[in-house]
């Protein structure tokens, strides 16, 4: 650019560089504006002018020319512009940042502009661009359809390179928008400058290089594409997923067989595809010797022989032969098989014509304007054909073109897949569409069959930060990264995750579990103190000594009349032998499913049972005691415990533990309990005690019987005589006390089912010491020693 400091008349602007494939376009625009001009049903007796400018791609020279058409063109054709406007409509830019500068030095004269290249969201604000309007999506729609093929493919780990320009800028923050509530995550995110600098490049691929996102988004242009693909294919970098933007997708100048190592596989969305009738012969009509004077022609000439057609000497070019013609070879500006930025030149130019010659069919009275008036054909006004650009609808090859009212066309996009060519070179293949029209999710449809992916694949890459979670492991973020990179954690016991990358484990309901690989909730193991291994030994157990206490109980009766039997008191030993034999078999009770029947059996039994026996033993303890005292003759003690005084002893002392037994039933029973918490992978069956000052009270009377039977054995412990029955007694008490204090801390800390076994081993332990402290010795004597049961052995006098 020319150094402009306001104190000279600033020089021409001179571009470097000639772009053929921007010239097909403008020769697509003469094509169009011919077959107007050569059309009887469109613009009759009309015909359209034209101006081209070159903007050379920058935004300054953009405005130079748009002030250029403002201020007048120099020299005017009276015939062909006397008493017309000079300026009705622009067709153009092709760069967001030149249509925003253009636009709004047009907009204060309200002349309106159709953009065919120029994609940035920010120009649909109706009221910073009043006269805008594109024939090419506008790039929200773009960015929605690069975010749902990211979301498509599972490309949750991207990065994002754009250009230093308005397009590039918006098109990305439209895209981070877009992605805010999805599952993608930004790695990195680059801008390539607008000067572009080399070291800065550099930089920027190292960062792609290094970086283990493998998908790579780009919003730029594809002249600040050129050089830096050319420095990252220096690089020698392959392998990483290009997914372009439709300002490069179908740029000819990558189709060389050189760049498919490092770009092939590419996906983007293109503008879609048209046909225009004529095209390729219009293009190779032109030629140096044709347009001698055309200084465009003769730079295309130049950059695609590297001749000059022109015979000036300030050429650095040698002179052309005559004989060059313009050949397929020559894609960037012969590529005329499916043209897509040119089919939108083309459908702008008949927007216009269109408008125009709606506006010259309006009947004065039924006008869009003030009192119903319509535009003088003479002296049409810009704004007049905006109002009928707006309202424009027509059809080209069967595609309908209108303007919404922000001025953006339909949102058509053909999903494009850079693939090798039978010679080698690239060749964008349609391989899906995105259609702005459906509904929303439904937009996007690709034949991924068809697909070829970068490095020459089949299998579409795997580009996230962390892989995902199988089923039975949640996602735990990594502090201070994104979202998309985490850890699997396994999920806790009793919590399930049944689909990959679950942020969260599920908790199963309360009576179901975990399985091993926590994916799925199964029952919960239900236990008690069943029939198996421990159960078939309490069961066991249980029998034998209710057996042994029913043998005991039949030597007994057999032996009724010895005196060993005698002495002690016969009815009290059958009494205490029929109370064992049911102590022994409350066990049972203890064992199986607990219902609400054997859940109030199970205790009360067991205390009804055992105070029976205690009240008989303390009976007994009782003439022991005041047989051996009653010394003096006369002494009426003994008159005292006579049978039916020790039957009301039992019955009185058993009546008791009877009255709190029931009162235990009515105000609170036992009932069965789904204990949940002991254990959270079990359901333990047992029996809830319901309330637990009775549970204890049913013991302490127990214990109040068994300690009082200690005491009064332990004071005759000393009493005369070979066979001294208090001395059992205190035996049993003593075994009775230590197996039953032993059971209380036992049955408070056992798990489950095994306080169960507990209490009922308690039982078990109890009665057999009861049973062999009070009757083994007198069974030896009755079965082993015969000689020693009499009386006078008995009581010592032998």
């Amino acid at each position: 650019m020319p150094d402009l400091n306001s104190t000279y008349r600033p020089p021409p602007v001179k571009c470097s560089g000639f772009d053929p494939r921007a010239f097909r376009w403008v020769q697509t625009m003469r094509l169009a504006v011919e077959e107007i001009n050569l059309s009887a049903e469109l613009l009759p007796n009309h015909t359209l002018g034209y101006t081209i400018f070159d903007s050379c791609g920058y935004p300054l020279t953009g405005q130079r020319a748009a002030l250029a058409l403002l201020n007048g063109l120099g020299q005017e054709d009276s015939s062909v512009c006397s008493g017309g406007s000079s300026l009705l409509a622009v067709i153009g830019e092709s760069g967001s940042a030149l249509s925003i500068v253009l636009s709004r030095i047009l907009q204060l004269f309200k002349i309106p502009m159709i953009s065919y290249f120029s994609s940035c969201a920010c120009l649909s604000d109706r009221r910073k661009y009043p006269n805008f309007f594109r024939v090419i999506p506008n790039d929200d729609y773009q960015v929605k359809a690069i975010a749902q093929l990211l979301i498509h493919f599972n490309w949750t780990w991207v990065g994002l390179v754009r250009g230093d320009r308005e397009y590039g800028r918006f098109a990305m923050d439209g895209l981070l928008r877009e992605l805010q509530w999805s599952k993608v995550c930004v790695a990195y995110q680059e801008v390539i400058p607008l000067l572009y600098d080399h070291q800065r490049a550099l930089e920027i691929i190292e960062v792609m290089r290094s970086s283990s996102a493998k998908v790579v988004v780009v919003f730029s242009a594809e002249g600040e594409m050129t050089p830096f693909l050319k420095d990252y294919m220096a690089q020698n970098i392959t392998g990483i997923q290009w997914v372009a933007s439709e300002a490069w997708v179908t740029a000819s100048v990558f189709t060389g067989s050189e760049y498919y190592p490092y770009l092939g596989g590419t996906v983007g969305f293109g503008i879609s595809k048209g046909h225009i009738p004529g095209l390729s012969d219009y293009l190779q009509g032109v030629n140096p010797k044709l347009y001698p004077n055309n200084l465009l022609v003769t730079e295309l000439w130049e950059a695609l022989y590297g001749c000059s057609a022109s015979h000036s000497s300030g050429s650095h070019f040698p002179p052309c032969t005559g004989q060059e013609s313009l050949l397929e070879q020559h894609a960037a500006y012969m590529n005329t098989s499916s043209p897509r930025v040119a089919y939108n030149v083309y459908k702008a130019v008949y927007a216009i014509a269109y408008s125009l010659h709606n506006l010259l069919l309006c009947q004065p009275g039924s006008g869009p304007f003030h009192n119903n008036s319509c535009a003088q054909n003479n002296n049409i006004q810009p704004w007049q054909l905006q109002h009928y650009l707006q309202e424009v609808t027509f059809n080209i090859a069967g595609e309908e073109v209108n303007f919404d009212l922000t001025g953006d066309s339909i949102p058509y996009y053909d999903v494009i897949n850079w693939q090798r060519g039978t010679s080698g070179n690239i060749e964008f293949v349609h391989v899906g569409l995105f259609d702005g029209t459906k509904p929303a999710g439904e937009e996007l449809d690709i034949k991924e069959d068809e697909m070829i992916w970068a490095g020459h694949r089949s299998e579409v890459p795997v580009s996230v930060c962390s892989a995902s979670c199988l089923p039975g492991f949640r996602k735990a973020v990594r502090h201070g990264q994104p979202v998309c990179c985490f850890d699997c954690v396994p999920c806790e016991s009793g919590k399930i995750s049944n689909g990959a990358d679950s942020i969260e484990c599920t908790l199963c309901r309360e009576d179901f579990w975990s399985n091993l690989n926590r994916t799925a909730c199964i029952p919960k193991k239900v236990e008690f103190l069943a029939y198996d291994s421990l159960g078939i030994a309490l069961t066991v157990t249980s029998a034998v000594g209710a057996c042994f206490t029913i043998l005991v109980f039949g030597v007994f009766f057999y032996h009724r009349n010895t005196a060993i039997v005698r002495v002690n008191n016969s009815e009290l030993s059958f009494f205490i032998l029929f109370s064992l034999t049911l102590c022994f078999l409350c066990s049972l009770v203890f064992i199986g499913e607990p219902t609400s029947w054997s859940c109030m059996l199970r205790h009360t039994a067991f205390s009804i049972t055992f105070s029976l026996c205690f009240s008989c033993i303390l009976g007994k303890t009782l003439v022991v005691l005041a047989a051996f005292t009653a010394t003096k003759p006369g002494d009426n003690v003994m008159k005292w415990l006579g049978r039916k005084q020790q039957r009301g002893i039992i019955l009185g002392c058993t009546l008791v533990q009877v009255i709190i037994c029931t009162a235990w039933l009515v105000d609170a029973p036992p009932i069965p309990f789904r204990n949940t918490q002991y254990e959270h992978s079990k359901i333990i069956l047992e029996c809830n005690v319901g309330s637990s000052f009775a549970f204890w009270c049913v013991l302490g009377y127990i214990g109040l019987q068994a300690c009082l039977s200690f005491v009064l054995a332990f004071l005759a412990r000393k009493l005369p005589g070979n066979f001294n029955e208090a001395k059992f007694i205190t035996f049993s008490m003593l075994i009775f006390c230590a197996v039953w204090l032993a059971f209380i801390p036992a049955y408070i800390s056992s798990p489950g089912n095994y306080s169960d076994a507990v209490e009922s081993f308690a039982i078990l332990a109890s009665s057999f010491g009861l049973l062999f402290c009070l009757f083994a010795p007198k069974c030896y004597i009755i079965l082993l020693k015969p000689e020693q049961n009499t009386r006078q052995h008995l009581m010592g006098k032998v």
